[in-house]
């Protein structure tokens, strides 16, 4: 199937599929469809000032500093050059006009599409308590958010971290290996609650806490307070228990929000994001969505779900594109997430909370091993520590399980004798 040129509007252009977003689902859509055999016109119209960039370093190797902007690119200028891509950036779309098939950016210019592919992503939820507009209160979810913590972060200074999620801990792990002093609070017991079990909380806990971070669980944040030198700058943190921490500078990692305002207000079905089939396509058969923003089906999972996860946006553009251009693919993938915490590296593979049993492969105090998570004698998923080669395998494992239900046997899980190809 070949997509036709829509050419009959002389107010609009000639763009024949147009791309709501900048980030690395947008790249990867783009991308596809170039290898898809797509010959037509694609436009990227996105509010980010640069290129498309991976987000995943920004909290950790660009943070760090050992990682340039350059190197964040998804591609370079040049990839979008020579596939003839055209890039609208800073010029985020106001609205999607179904009828008509075009879209209005915010600055007035409009453009025509024969197939839309919103990937808008989400972006950083936001406190709203006393104090929350002082200086030195940052988000991280944009190469900017982090360009302007950087500046902030220097050796000496107080650091307070809003939520022990992903976020909280890779900053805090940074942080504190940069000479900050370093104080996480979280409003839940444990840390790393919404993402896995206890086993796995007490570890990094433990781990965060050794390296000189001071962890406050089932502490809530009532407000901020001004630096006595500064009235407009942020000194302190208001807990719920009446204590007050005091901070120069304050990251907030409380989650994040779908994009799906854009889709929302053109009529467009969404519920905890942005309804779309196992195809991609929303409930408009022009319009198909991708990544963050989406709520889609998983038939391995036997339900409905929003991911914020690489992997499962670099799929769904790939799956997107295919069905854009008649080539039929179906989006069916078990969901997978990686954090790099110190030399650290954690791969999660399902979804723990659905276990009834949880079995430790390898040793905790040698910090490389697998914990697997069963439901009635079937792998759900699995929590890797420095164990890559072994957690791919058992990456497929928890896939199989999910298609066949073939039970494993506990014991020769544990036993690091038995290789896990043989398991």
């Amino acid at each position: 199937m070949h997509i036709m040129h829509n050419n009959q509007n002389p107010e609009f252009g000639t763009v024949t599929i147009v791309v709501i977003g900048g980030g690395q689902a947008a790249a990867q859509v783009c991308a596809s469809l170039r290898q898809e055999k797509y010959t037509g016109d694609i436009v990227m119209i996105t509010e980010e000032t640069h290129l498309p960039y991976q987000r995943p370093p920004l909290s950790k190797q660009y943070l760090a500093g050992e990682q340039t902007v350059e190197r964040l690119a998804v591609r370079a200028q040049k990839f979008y050059d020579t596939q003839n891509i055209q890039l609208q950036l800073a010029d985020p779309v106001a609205r999607i006009d179904r009828s008509s098939k075009s879209v209005e950016t915010a600055s007035g210019q409009k453009f025509s599409y024969e197939k839309l592919i919103i990937c808008t992503g989400s972006r950083a939820r936001k406190i709203n308590i006393e104090g929350s507009d002082l200086t030195g209160i940052h988000y991280l979810r944009t190469l900017d958010d982090v360009d302007a913590i950087r500046n902030d972060m220097q050796a000496g200074k107080r650091l307070a971290i809003v939520g022990g999620g992903y976020i909280g801990l890779e900053v805090g792990a940074v942080a504190i290996k940069a000479g900050l002093e370093v104080t996480l609070i979280e409003m839940e017991e444990r840390i790393l609650k919404r993402v896995t079990t206890s086993e796995l909380s007490d570890f990094y806990a433990k781990l965060h806490t050794k390296a000189g971070i001071k962890i406050h669980t089932e502490t809530a944040v009532s407000g901020f307070t001004a630096n006595p030198e500064s009235s407009t700058r942020v000194g302190g943190v208001k807990c719920s228990d009446g204590t007050e921490i005091a901070a120069d500078l304050v990251i907030v990692g409380i989650g994040i929000i779908p994009n799906i305002e854009i889709a929302s207000e053109a009529g467009i079905e969404c519920d905890n994001g942005i309804l779309v089939d196992d195809h991609c396509c929303t409930s408009d058969a022009n319009i198909y969505a991708v990544g963050d923003c989406t709520n889609h089906p998983n038939a391995l999972l036997k339900k409905r779900l929003r991911l914020e996860s690489v992997p499962n946006a670099m799929e769904q553009a790939r799956v997107a594109s295919a069905n854009i251009l008649g080539n039929e693919k179906i989006y069916c993938s078990m969901p997978w997430f990686w954090s790099d915490q110190y030399d650290l590296k954690l791969q999660m593979s399902g979804f723990s909370g659905e276990a009834d049993q949880h079995i430790t492969r390898g040793s905790m105090e040698d910090q490389a091993f697998l914990i697997f998570h069963l439901k009635d004698g079937v792998l759900v998923g699995v929590d890797s520590v420095n164990s890559p080669k072994e957690f791919m395998a058992c990456k497929k494992l928890v896939e199989k399980g999910a298609r066949e239900s073939n039970k494993l046997d506990p014991t020769r899980i544990s036993d690091t004798t038995i290789p896990i190809m043989e398991i």
